[in-house]
């Protein structure tokens, strides 16, 4: 059986005291390959840095929305010449969220401040086409934002919905673009009805698992750090609510992550 821990954030430091120990258990626990998420140029070197430590460990290079500020808009050029990496398998994680809004901004002032995020969004999408690859997408409260950006890109990028959280009508909304959902650890919190319906409602090839590691420890870990062992919980989980096997839920998302990320692109 092999699993696919697909969103991970390997460089931060809640890893660095045990990281042999981390990247140990995932294995023991089926986890045989592992995607580090950068979340910033910085983030995204170290990710790069520990795919090109580690043979099972690859990397996503991108801007997370909330860093938009912090970055500005001439990462380009930067993040070009990163994800040209061989041990790069997509872009990201990139995307809208009108969660986190800046304290005390209003107005004109947030509006410019959101359209930074989508022409953000924007960059990391037309780089995604230039180099063949597909993109790992955050989305908070930017449902329709997100989808604005996106639909253009139908049949030139395929999006993974990371850390999903939608109605099964949502999942099946972005599926018939083209994109693909992924289900973490809250897929096993008592307050998560509405994950389990979507997890059991998605088609077999239209979803995969994560962690989003360090967060989102799942039960009986909550509230403790995640780790990419805790993959196969997920998994687990899943394959309940599907009534399926463990194995099956294995096999048919290491397929999906397989023909969503470009391992040997």
């Amino acid at each position: 059986m092999e699993l696919i821990e697909t969103h991970a954030h390997l460089d931060y430091p809640d890893f660095e005291a045990d990281f042999e120990g981390v990247i140990s258990r995932a294995t023991e626990a089926g986890v045989t390959r592992i995607i580090s998420i950068g979340t910033g140029m910085e983030s995204s070197r170290r990710a790069v840095a520990l795919a090109e430590r580690f043979p099972h460990v690859h990397a996503v290079v991108g801007i997370h929305p909330t860093n938009v500020e912090e970055e500005g808009l001439d990462f380009l050029p930067s993040l070009t010449e990163l994800a040209r990496h061989p041990k790069v398998v997509a872009i990201g994680e990139t995307g809208i969220d009108h969660h986190h809004l800046p304290e005390g901004m209003e107005g004109t002032e947030l509006a410019s401040w959101k359209t930074r995020q989508a022409e953000a969004f924007r960059i990391q999408l037309d780089l995604a086409v230039a180099l063949g690859l597909n993109v790992v997408i955050h989305q908070r409260d930017a449902w329709e934002p997100t989808l604005e950006v996106l639909r253009p890109y139908t049949g030139n990028v395929r999006g993974v919905y990371h850390c999903f959280g939608g109605t099964p009508e949502q999942a099946a909304e972005v599926a018939a673009l083209g994109h693909l959902v992924s289900f973490t650890g809250i897929i096993t919190f008592k307050n998560a009805e509405q994950v389990r319906a979507t997890a059991a409602a998605v088609p077999a090839d239209g979803y995969m698992v994560e962690t989003d590691c360090p967060y989102l420890a799942p039960v009986p870990h909550r509230g403790k750090r995640a780790e990419p062992a805790h993959t196969r919980l997920v998994a687990e989980k899943v394959a309940e609510v599907r009534g399926i096997s463990l194995e099956e839920v294995a096999a048919a998302t290491t397929a999906t992550a397989e023909s969503f990320f470009r391992f040997s692109h």
